[in-house]
């Protein structure tokens, strides 16, 4: 039995700020939210994090309700906690003092183990310039494989 990885990423995480530093933190989930997300009906585009009282959480993390979940079910916006090493939280920590910087989940997936895994980068806001000089770099890219093929 072959099992189909299930990747949720954030599309726009690489569009609209300069991805600077990344770690990879566990996420403490409940149970009809881990099938929803195994189902692939979790969005991570809106949603960031914040550092409170020496924790990771992650708001506005959008987990589509299971639709055999009864009264169990969860809160689809609820506040989840994310789960880091002591060392890596205070480098987020003297991070997070400079002026401008964020912290954006780029990719939800499940790991070997079958665990739930969330991908956060440290972030710093584009200008609408440096988005341009993205688009066209990209555009030169394509035309560059077009013309190899």
């Amino acid at each position: 039995m072959s099992k189909q990885a299930t990747v949720i990423k954030n599309r726009k995480a690489s569009y609209e700020y300069a991805l600077m530093q990344s770690f990879t933190a566990g996420i403490v989930l409940t149970g009809t939210e881990v099938k929803s997300i195994r189902e692939g009906k979790a969005n991570i585009n809106d949603a960031y994090c914040i550092l409170e009282n020496g924790e990771l959480w992650i708001k506005e993390m959008h987990i589509s309700e299971f639709k055999q979940g009864s009264y169990n079910n969860h809160e689809p916006k609820r506040l989840r906690k994310l789960l880091l090493k002591k060392t890596e939280l205070a480098k987020i920590k003297s991070k997070l003092k400079e002026k401008g910087i964020t912290i954006i989940p780029v990719q939800l997936y499940f790991n070997e183990r079958g665990f739930a895994k969330l991908d956060i980068s440290l972030a710093k806001g584009k200008k609408m310039h440096d988005k341009r000089e993205d688009i066209k770099k990209k555009d030169q890219e394509r035309e560059i494989s077009r013309v190899v093929r």
